[in-house]
């Protein structure tokens, strides 16, 4: 009986090619599939992190999404649509992995911090063998460009989604000690109004593709919203301690 082949997600980090950690470039190079998430018509961040590390005999997987905005004409729902996509490229991998061979899923940052390779481990991690390379997330990619410790001493830090409505965004953001909100893109007019509303605006921190080629740090006052793109977060460091 023919082993089956393993599925590998792959942190490749926050953007710059440099900080792929060693494991995941070895592992990267010796699988002969490696699959990528991407929109439609788009070479991806994720891919622009590794491709000049693929060699001429590995197959590329393309895992194109059917949509990038979870706002859809009714009687669409985002949800659905995106699960099955989900389901349909499991399926397109597990031919792969029961053929024999090895699929090494990139990810942007970390696969088990937003990152989309969760859905694919959710899937197939109970059928195959499933290994998970970390990766620098996009949240220690920014602390690092800013400058910004995030917590100190006995703080403790809260990780947000941009998402949220304003009433329990404000309500989380009041309780924590620092935090770290992503997902902002067309969330964060909302966002900013928040901060505000808590005093925490002057003590906030914004990039865009923080360690990328075309990074770029902004006062929260003069983010222009309508061009907040999804790589982009806000940090609310810690209050610092003088030790």
């Amino acid at each position: 009986m023919q082993a089956r082949g393993r599925l590998i997600g792959l942190g490749v980090g926050p953007g710059d090619p440099e900080l792929i950690t060693l494991k995941a470039l070895r592992l990267l190079r010796e699988s002969p599939v490696v699959a990528y998430f991407v929109a439609k018509g788009k070479k991806g961040n994720a891919f622009g992190i590794i491709e000049d590390h693929l060699v001429p005999q590995q197959t590329l997987m393309p895992l194109v999404y059917p949509v990038t905005t979870e706002v859809l004409p009714a009687p669409m729902s985002y949800e659905q649509v995106i699960s099955d996509f989900y389901d349909a490229a499991s399926v397109d991998v597990a031919v792969h992995l029961d053929a024999g061979r090895d699929v090494a899923v990139i990810c942007e940052g970390d696969p088990f911090f937003y990152g989309s390779y969760m859905y694919l481990h959710d899937r197939l991690a109970e059928r195959y063998e499933a290994q998970v390379i970390p990766g620098v997330c996009s949240m220690l990619g920014g602390a690092s460009v800013l400058g910004a410790p995030l917590v100190y001493r006995n703080q403790s830090l809260s990780v947000l989604s941009g998402v949220l409505p304003h009433d329990d965004l404000k309500r989380r953001l009041a309780d924590a000690d620092a935090a770290v909100i992503m997902k902002l893109g067309r969330n964060f007019p909302k966002v900013r109004q928040v901060l505000e509303e808590l005093g925490l605006a002057k003590r906030a921190l914004y990039v865009e593709r923080a360690t990328m080629a075309n990074q770029k740090i902004v006062p929260l006052d003069q983010v222009d919203p309508a061009s907040s793109p999804y790589f982009s977060l806000i940090i609310v460091p810690g209050e610092r301690w003088q030790g």
